[in-house]
């Protein structure tokens, strides 16, 4: 699986759940083991990354203070705000 065909997070989610219930089996080679393993950890830093960035965007929306709601696409630099007065 490369960058350029990452899955849907739903279907990430999904994969890594069959990925956990294939290795708790126990009956699996140890490479096939490791193999999908690696798998589960590439899959699960990409459903990190998508959260993260969906945390910003939420954060981002947050913020209005106007009363008006605004999403702004969120930068991978983009970091939260600290908020004032707290």
């Amino acid at each position: 699986m490369t960058e350029k065909t990452e899955p849907k997070f739903e279907d990430a989610i999904a994969r890594l759940e069959g990925i956990a219930e294939k290795l708790e089996s126990g009956e699996m080679t140890l490479d096939e083991s490791l193999k999908l393993y690696e798998e589960g950890v590439r899959l699960s830093q990409t459903c990190a990354k998508r959260l993260e960035h969906a945390e910003k965007r939420i954060e981002v929306l947050m913020r209005s203070n106007d009363g008006s709601l605004k999403t702004e696409e969120a930068d991978e630099e983009l970091k939260p705000r600290k908020k004032k007065g707290k």
